[in-house]
């Protein structure tokens, strides 16, 4: 009888112990409107949920956990839940994201006809494109195989060096994600019945399928072989993600 007994009990303590809590919230902005379609990420359980129109979130958590939320022209913002959060809701705030606007130079003064004027200071369209294009080339990131040496080419010899600790990865997964998302470009996951909100929870819960990326994430760079690998998950993976409905 005392055996049973102190079975009941200890499998209550268990239960209580490793019991599931649940982690509700709003993310509003800076005008303090609903942010609606916001992912929220448990850094440790790697759990994902979107916010509903109302900017509403609930995720599996508890105290001490690191929750992250970002949506495309906002700040990515991290929030470690507290005991106040386990027992009421998190309030969290997110910051549009900085958008640089490009210098006006006036090189010549303003004659006063309108049709001049306006010619003078707002360039041809092909030239707004052309420049934005340039743009986007330079900030890519070169292939290795460009600096690689060639055959009978003298390389200066590699010796044991010296170690300065662990080196940090130049991305982490939401980098990732972000440029998968536009090296694929919309056009590819609205073929795949992916509505546009629900790329980037799709993309990771691709990536949290088991897809390697240690060396994507150390150097930054993904090589037309890292995406071929990546789409070749998604086809695989397509058919056995359902996406989330939101709260109502």
């Amino acid at each position: 009888m005392k055996f049973k007994l102190l079975f009941i009990l200890s499998l209550i303590s268990f239960v209580q112990i490793n019991a599931q809590n649940y982690i509700f919230g709003k993310i509003s902005s800076e005008d303090l409107s609903e942010v609606p379609n916001v992912t929220v990420i448990n850094m440790r359980t790697n759990e994902q949920a979107l916010t509903n129109r109302d900017g509403h979130f609930m995720v599996s958590g508890r105290e001490g956990d690191i929750l992250r939320f970002f949506k495309n022209g906002f700040e990515r913002t991290d929030r470690k839940v507290s005991k106040e959060n386990v027992e009421s809701p998190m309030n969290v705030k997110l910051l549009r994201a900085a958008e640089l606007i490009a210098e006006v130079e006036i090189k010549k003064g303003l004659s006063g006809d309108l049709k001049i004027d306006s010619k003078m200071m707002n360039p041809p369209k092909k030239v707004e494109k052309l420049k934005a294009d340039i743009n986007n080339y330079l900030k890519q990131r070169s292939d290795p195989r460009i600096l690689a040496a060639r055959p009978g080419e003298f390389v200066q010899p590699k010796g044991q060096g010296f170690s300065i600790g662990k080196v940090k990865n130049k991305w982490d997964d939401l980098d990732l994600a972000n440029y998968l998302a536009y090296a694929l470009g919309d056009q590819y996951f609205n073929d795949l019945k992916i509505e546009k909100p629900f790329i980037h929870h799709f993309i990771n819960y691709v990536l949290a399928s088991g897809f390697e990326r240690a060396k994507i994430l150390k150097y930054g760079f993904v090589s037309d072989a890292d995406l071929m690998r990546f789409q070749r998950a998604i086809l695989m993976k397509i058919d056995s993600y359902r996406a989330p409905q939101t709260q109502k």
